[in-house]
């Protein structure tokens, strides 16, 4: 559901548009799906470097349209169950697209979570010409958890970076083999680390470090949606460097930990984008995972019984009315992930546009953008949205 405008919005929108629209044909609006088909499939690794560690991947890549043909992916929820989440749009194992060494980026899941939790900003990030990685943190997934083989928080935490790191090692050599299926397919000049929650903490800790780990100095963006930042210090905060976009909800309970960050971050390319009314779990596949199990008759007095209690309360607080539209927080999710990266990873200035608070005024009346300016803290424009939206609010109710 989308709003009217009052007509000065109608003609600010109308402009800014007719600005974009005469942009570089091969850019596309980040909302929108990008120019490329979609591939996905699972690999195998070990890190050697750390008892053969192993980390199954899950990778999602662009695909040239000859080669958009076949199954699409069903990715598994529950393998002892035979439960998996269909997509509607990538490719299950097909070719990566042949248009030379693209942008890598690797997603870290939440804490005891799924590396497939967040699929459909995987596969649009795909679609606008990413190789996406996210890797399951072993020890700290769902199935550590109901197999009883998870790791403290303590250990989870020390992990998470040189899992990333390692994810990182492991594309670029894959991409440096002529006889692998992603030769030449990966640029090393072009990383970003995205991640939700606890994935979150991770973003954030490869450009800041987190005790004794060093940030990675490969990484040059980060998308920390919904982070749990309370474990990493003021002053590791303070030393990121990369452009860096926060994402999360109003009614997130970890929306004061992503404030915190924004305010100790030194740079003029950090934007916090907060969506009114989405919760913690508004950014991750949590409706789509718990419609498949009640699809397979196994409704919620079950979960518990198959190690989903979890789910319960943000099925909840996520998925039922009066909750906020999943599909809309989806939208917002998808298309500043994609302006983000594709600002600061391919260097378009055609996205510019998406990341300020004018464009948030007139075309995201469920958005606040807090991008700073440098001699004059906050954009005022940002405070002006945000009072237009709260009017707004006032006058209409969110969408279902």
């Amino acid at each position: 559901m989308r709003f009217q405008h009052p007509s000065s919005t109608v003609s600010l929108s109308l402009l800014l548009c007719s600005s974009l629209l005469h942009s570089a044909s091969a850019s596309e609006p980040p909302g929108s799906y990008g120019a490329w088909a979609v591939g996905h499939r699972q690999l195998a690794s070990a890190d050697a470097s750390r008892g053969n560690r192993s980390l199954p991947l899950e990778v999602w890549y662009p695909v040239d349209a000859p080669d958009a043909v076949g199954p699409l992916t069903l990715y598994t929820l529950v393998s002892s169950l035979g439960l998996t989440l269909a997509s509607a749009v990538a490719y299950a194992g097909v070719p990566v697209s042949n248009a030379g060494p693209r942008p890598l980026i690797v997603f870290s899941h939440g804490s005891g979570g799924l590396a497939i939790q967040s699929i459909k900003l995987m596969e649009h990030l795909a679609s606008h010409g990413f190789v996406v990685v996210a890797p399951s943190h072993t020890g700290n997934t769902q199935a550590d958890i109901t197999g009883g083989t998870a790791v403290s928080l303590t250990q989870a935490l020390l992990d998470r970076s040189p899992d990333v790191s390692f994810v990182i090692d492991h594309m670029t050599e894959r991409s440096a083999d002529s006889l692998d299926s992603f030769f030449g397919r990966i640029d090393a000049q072009k990383i970003g680390v995205a991640g939700h929650s606890l994935g979150g903490f991770t973003a954030l800790a490869m450009a800041s470090g987190y005790g004794a780990i060093p940030p990675d100095p490969r990484v040059k963006a980060i998308l920390p949606i919904a982070p749990s930042a309370s474990y990493l210090s003021d002053a590791e905060l303070a030393g990121i460097s990369v452009p860096t976009l926060l994402l999360t909800g109003t009614l997130d309970s970890l929306l004061s930990e992503q404030i915190r960050v924004f305010g100790l971050i030194d740079r003029v390319d950090r934007y916090r984008v907060d969506v009114i009314g989405a919760t913690h779990t508004h950014f991750a596949n949590i409706c789509d995972i718990a419609n498949t199990l009640i699809a397979a008759s196994i409704t919620e007095d079950l979960w518990p019984v198959i190690g989903a209690a979890a789910l319960v309360a943000p099925y909840h607080a996520t998925c039922l009315p009066p909750a906020f539209s999943i599909e809309e927080a989806t939208r917002i999710q998808n298309l500043y992930a994609a302006a983000f990266f594709r600002r600061y990873l391919l260097d378009d200035s055609f996205y510019d546009p998406y990341l300020t608070s004018d464009y948030a005024l007139a075309n995201e009346p469920f958005v606040i953008i807090a991008v700073p300016e440098p001699g004059f803290g906050l954009s005022l424009v940002s405070g002006m949205a945000l009072l237009a939206v709260l009017k707004l609010r006032r006058k209409r109710q969110l969408p279902h």
